[in-house]
């Protein structure tokens, strides 16, 4: 949980550099690479990412609107590495605006618990971590390079 601004948007610049390095080795080709038929693919685990800060940041009682439709995935990797960016620097200026370390303390209502808001900005982060991870084994299966996000992998030794 986080109890300061600066220690979210921290560790927020971190992660969201990690996962746009993973987004930008996104190829149009690729977009539909899943482990197996009918799981998530590339394509729609990147747009997830861009999409899925605006439901977490409602419920931390932010005011993302991204303007982008969940359902309907790009076909060309640029537009989602742009996106995700443009979401990014959305998700840094609305918690500079809105919250207050005072603020990361008070509980909101989550499905009928209450929880703190920064309690939700860690799941944010983690929820994106864990699509992250998802991405870096398709990018392997793919074909594609991974990028070292929490360290080395093969390409980077």
């Amino acid at each position: 949980m986080y109890r300061t601004v600066t220690d979210f948007l921290s560790e927020w610049n971190d992660s969201a550099d990690g996962t746009a390095n993973v987004i930008n080795n996104l190829t149009d080709d690729k977009l539909d690479q899943a482990i197996v038929e009918g799981h998530s693919t590339l394509g729609w685990l990147g747009w997830h990412l861009v999409n899925s800060p605006a439901f977490f940041g409602k419920l931390a009682g932010l005011d993302i609107d991204l303007s982008h439709d969940p359902d309907r995935v790009p076909t060309k990797a640029e537009d989602i590495a742009e996106a995700y960016n443009d979401m990014v620097q959305i998700v840094k200026e609305q918690v500079k605006q809105q919250l207050t370390d005072e603020s990361l303390n008070e509980k909101v209502d989550s499905f009928g618990t209450p929880i703190p808001r920064g309690a939700i900005l860690r799941k944010m982060i983690d929820h994106q971590t864990h699509h992250r991870g998802q991405m870096t084994v398709l990018l392997r299966q793919a074909g594609l390079s991974v990028p070292g996000v929490m360290g080395p992998t093969k390409e980077d030794q």
